[in-house]
């Protein structure tokens, strides 16, 4: 392995790119059931990679099905101490319009049938959320989306629904009122896992749509999606390659230790099971 290993989770193509090479096919067990699909691990520019299709190959997981938590062990597994999260989201802002990139800084999570932590069991713990990006990663996505040619938004408020459904407009409207940029259904409880397994996480929200607030464009539909995901795949593409040689290791960030003072369970009454199935994570602190 390199002195860096970045994961990339997104849609089934982003591992076909140019310059990738010693492409592999990698199953990952997990104590938390199977992740979405087999990994991909290759080199790009001399820097080990790892990518994850967030829906499986053939997009056949709902956004509500998705194992996060295996999704999230098995990057950690293998290796990766950074993630760059892909994501198709609506625009809930005029100026943020189709086709362009916002590389996000908070979230707020409306979802609520999904398995959103690595404790539990007999071990409980609680890390810091108030900045649930990495800084560092996140200035370094910008920095490769102006490099890549892309129109690029810093910053902004991603509100998570569970989903499938798209919005009402009664929703949608409110959710303008709060002030978020854009709405998704997958990247929570994703960045929080990767939080506590320590992992860096940014975002590249791609904006397909205005949902259903905006009186003058039509609603959102999947044709429209899907049209505008395809134009966006090069793009995401070309943003990974560039952000590859931005991103810095050794990292200096407080993602590295996140969990040095989030267990309060004490630690001689933690069940053997639940001990082993957060080794990976936790065996650092227990």
């Amino acid at each position: 392995m390199t002195e860096k290993v970045i994961g990339v989770i997104g849609g089934s193509g982003l591992y076909e790119m140019e310059g990738l090479s010693s492409i592999k096919e990698v199953s990952v067990e997990t104590p938390f059931g199977d992740p979405s699909d087999k990994f991909i691990t290759g080199v790009l520019d001399g820097v080990d990679m790892v990518f994850l299709p967030r829906h499986g190959r053939g997009h056949r997981v709902l956004p509500s099905e998705i194992n996060y938590r295996a999704n999230i062990y098995g990057m950690k597994k293998l290796g990766v101490d950074h993630i760059i999260s892909v994501s198709a989201v609506g625009s809930m802002k005029e100026e943020i319009e189709p086709g362009h990139i916002v590389v996000v800084d908070q979230f707020f999570d409306r979802t609520k049938a999904r398995a959103s932590t690595f404790f539990g069991d007999g071990i409980v713990g609680h890390v810091e959320f108030g900045d649930p990006v990495c800084g560092a990663l996140s200035s370094a996505l910008y920095d490769a989306g102006l490099s890549a040619g892309a129109t690029m938004h810093k910053g902004g408020t991603y509100v998570c629904i569970e989903g499938p459904q798209f919005s009402t407009r009664a929703e949608s409207l409110v959710y303008r009122s709060w002030g978020v940029s854009v709405i998704g259904m997958t990247n929570i409880p994703e960045a929080k896992l990767a939080r506590e397994a320590e992992i860096c996480y940014g975002v590249l929200a791609l904006s397909t749509d205005y949902d259903c607030w905006h009186e003058e464009e039509e609603s959102v539909t999947v044709e429209m999606i899907l049209e505008t995901i395809s134009k966006n795949v090069s793009t995401s593409k070309a943003i990974i390659k560039e952000a590859v040689g931005r991103i810095s290791s050794p990292r200096g960030c407080g993602c590295v230790n996140a969990m040095q003072y989030a267990v309060v369970t004490d630690k001689s009454t933690i069940p053997r099971k639940t001990r082993d199935a957060v080794d990976l994570l936790l065996g650092k602190y227990l």
